[in-house]
Formats: structure tokens, C-alpha cells, sequence
């Protein structure tokens, strides 16, 4: 059924909770703010960074500066305090071997996923890494996928399946007329990937291998 699948970054691929956490409280200690619950950090896995900032009643400008906040430290420290879901690189070695083409679709900078999916060693399955833009002009995950999209050079849309966490991916995915598939193994309830429109759901890796390769 589906010749390309697009994979989230963040809570799909890797947990990256350890180096997001740490980031934002770098940055709402250096801007004097209250620093929230581990839950409420939690939850800024998967959406922009943008959107996080201005839930917590931030400004435009003080979301601006927020992200340069969060970046200084997480440029180079907290992209590296991550890791890969056990079972992630067999199953894209075994999707890579059946033929899928692979491409991560994912709201973190471009720059940075590429830098983590180096280090991680799983760089080598992907046919493309599109990310957003540092400047946040591509930053909603519908636009990365449009991207991605462009990028690939992909015509029929009824080939891709897009794989993600949260609702954001599965919401990108039905605004680009791309198939989603909703995982329960990151940060997204089951509720929050029905109620966005998830056309499958994955409890664990070996679901999502099946639905990834069926016919």
C-alpha cells in the first residue's frame, strides 16, 4: 500500500524528553520564569517550540527570545541527552530492505535532526531528513510535509503514510491528504490520535512494522 513512509522525530523515533526538559528550564531560569511540571514539559514533545512558549503565557517577543534560550543549550548538550526506542533500527533496516523509501518529517530544526539521526546511527535508513527552519518560516508540522513532499518529489499522495505521536502529525498529515498512523509507545493518548483522525494506530513496534507493510 504505501511505497514511502514519513517518520516523526521526536516521540516516534527517539525519547528526547531528558535533553527537552533540560532546555526549557535553561531557558525559563535565564528569563526568570517559574519553571512548570515535568507533565507540562512532557507535553511540549511533538508541537513547534513556538507554541510551547506561548502556552505558558509568553509573548511573541518573549517567545522569540525563549527559543534563543532554548537553543543555546540545547545545540550542545541537549540533542545528544536522547535516545532511540529499542526495536527502531531493526524495523527501519527491515522496511529499508522490503523496499519502503524513508523520510523523517519532523517540527525540530532541520539542522539539529540530522545532527541526532547522525549520532544515533540511524541516518543511514533515511532518504531524506526534512526538519523546520531555524527562523521558524517552515515551523507546523502541515508544512513540513509539504515540504517533505516537494523535497521527494512525490506525486501520489495515496502512497505516503505518515507516522507520528501526537496529533500534530496525524493533523499535518490530513491537511497534505496523506494517511497517518498514530503510535502509543511517545507522548500522544490514544484519545488525542483518534480524535485528530488517526486512520491506524500502532500500541508497539510490531504493529506498526505490519501496518507499515501491508497491502
Amino acid at each position: 500500500m504505501f511505497s514511502h513512509i514519513f517518520f516523526d522525530l521526536d516521540g516516534t523515533l527517539t525519547d528526547p524528553a531528558l535533553g527537552i526538559t533540560n532546555s526549557f528550564s535553561h531557558a525559563l531560569k535565564e528569563m526568570g520564569r517559574e519553571i512548570p511540571s515535568y507533565a507540562t514539559f512532557c507535553s511540549f514533545i511533538g508541537p513547534p517550540i513556538k507554541e510551547s512558549f506561548a502556552s505558558l503565557g509568553f509573548s511573541k517577543k518573549e517567545t522569540e527570545e525563549g527559543i534563543k534560550k532554548y537553543r543555546e543549550y540545547f545545540s550542545t548538550k541537549g540533542l545528544f541527552e536522547n535516545k532511540v526506542y529499542e526495536g527502531i533500527p531493526k524495523l527501519l533496516a527491515e522496511l529499508k530492505a522490503a523496499g519502503k523509501k524513508l523520510v523523517v518529517a519532523t517540527s525540530k530544526p532541520e539542522v539539529f535532526s540530522i545532527q541526532i539521526a547522525d549520532h544515533f546511527g540511524f541516518a543511514q535508513y533515511f532518504d531524506a531528513i526534512c526538519g523546520s527552519t531555524m527562523d521558524q518560516t517552515r515551523s507546523t508540522k502541515a508544512s513540513v510535509i509539504e515540504y517533505a513532499l516537494e523535497r521527494n518529489k512525490i506525486q501520489d499522495k495515496s502512497q505516503v503514510l505518515m507516522v507520528g505521536d501526537r496529533e500534530h502529525d496525524i493533523l499535518g498529515a490530513k491537511q497534505n491528504g496523506l494517511k497517518s498512523c498514530g503510535v502509543l509507545f511517545g507522548y500522544g493518548t490514544r484519545q488525542e490520535l483518534e480524535n485528530a483522525g488517526a486512520n491506524f494506530i500502532a500500541k508497539d513496534i510490531s504493529e506498526l512494522k505490519s501496518i507499515c507493510l501491508s497491502d
